[in-house]
């Protein structure tokens, strides 16, 4: 059963050191880059940016309105769907601050509600791979980052209709680098074999609800 489309993918893996992940994207390392291996909303994750493998808040926060129009604690938005990236939320930095997200796998809730537990998804034979992520710097948290999302792979469909965008090893310079129209032409399903870990661990977002967009 799928996890609510409100759910998207707000849980990942990161098991490299910061060393290693710039080795293998021939980027400087950030030694400072400080990141757990599961990375929750609101939380830092190892984002490949402005050359170099760098620590960010995993979230662009969302301001919202109290009742009598106050401000709110702002929440994290963790995902930016590909149909929406042309929207003022996204757009600058669809244009100008594209990024990759280094990942082992990723999380996605299945079950009924309260009950749900974790299926993690990677790739075959590979203990890391990259995300197409958006990046900027903003008041609040400083430096953020949000991962972009597409349709579903058949693979994973009944747990979920959207999935990251998973970007090839020749692919990684084109989004960084290439114009906005050649970088959203690489906002595709991932066509290739996905491997699925169907765990009886109990799904805990953390301790920061994300917001919608």
């Amino acid at each position: 059963m799928r996890g609510g489309a409100e759910a998207m993918c707000n849980l990942y893996r990161m098991t490299k050191g910061t060393a290693e992940v710039a080795n293998l994207f021939k980027v400087e390392a950030d030694p400072g880059a400080n990141f757990a291996a599961e990375v929750y909303p609101g939380y830092p994750g190892l984002v490949v940016a402005e050359g170099k493998a760098r620590g960010m808040n995993w979230g662009f926060p969302l301001v919202l309105k109290g009742k009598q129009g106050q401000p709110l604690k702002p929440k994290p938005v963790t995902n930016a769907r590909d149909d929406k990236l042309s929207t003022a939320f996204w757009r600058d930095s669809f244009q100008h601050r594209r990024c990759l997200i280094p990942v082992s796998q990723w999380a996605e809730p299945q079950g009924e509600p309260r009950r749900m537990t974790r299926s993690w998804y990677g790739l075959p034979g590979e203990d890391l791979f990259a995300i197409a992520g958006l990046w900027r710097n903003s008041p609040e948290w400083g430096a953020v980052y949000t991962m972009v999302m597409v349709d579903s792979s058949p693979q994973m469909a009944e747990v979920h209709d959207r999935m990251p965008v998973i970007l090839r090893s020749a692919d990684w310079g084109g989004w960084v680098e290439g114009s906005p129209e050649a970088a959203f032409s690489l906002c595709r399903t991932w066509e290739g074999d996905l491997v699925a870990d169907h765990t009886d661990e109990r799904w805990a977002g953390g301790s920061v609800q994300p917001a919608l967009l």
